[in-house]
């Protein structure tokens, strides 16, 4: 019976686990060997597929929708620790080459001199800058900077 389950599960396209037999039709069963024969037992309803408990998917659909937006991002969200998406020393590696960039960007156009510029870059080397804004907010206080340049 075995096998006459896998074959109507091909011809239903579905599981042979999904396969029902009718209980006073099993002899008829028995006797079908080719798939015309099992094709002929699902349209008298001999051989039937299981009705599925399936679920729901619109819920599921809206959610990910949402997600295509750009929503349902935030601190609750998130698994795993605190830096477990992005590591620190990857946080850190982005934070020091925007600086970096920016002070080379600012000494080959003339706006910063090479000791400025070195202790700058020591500066941002020990963590002294939080962003590339903070460089800027500092040299204008210390008026590091020809404002008619920038």
């Amino acid at each position: 019976m075995k096998s006459k389950k896998i074959l109507a599960a091909k011809i239903l396209k579905t599981s042979p686990y999904k396969v029902r037999f009718a209980a006073g039709a099993l002899d008829d069963i028995r006797k079908a060997i080719t798939r015309s024969d099992m094709r002929g037992l699902i349209a008298v309803k001999k051989v039937m597929k299981a009705a599925t408990n399936e679920h729901s998917r619109g819920r599921a659909r809206k959610i990910a929708s949402q997600k295509r937006k750009g929503r349902r991002k935030g601190r609750g969200s998130k698994k795993g620790a605190k830096y477990s998406s992005v590591d620190r020393k990857t946080q850190w590696t982005n934070k020091i080459r925007i600086q970096r960039k920016f002070l080379s960007m600012l000494r080959d156009k003339g706006l910063l001199n090479t000791q400025n510029y070195r202790a700058l870059y020591n500066k941002s080397k020990g963590g002294y800058f939080r962003n590339r804004r903070h460089i800027k907010l500092y040299l204008t206080e210390h008026k590091l900077i020809d404002q008619n340049g920038k």
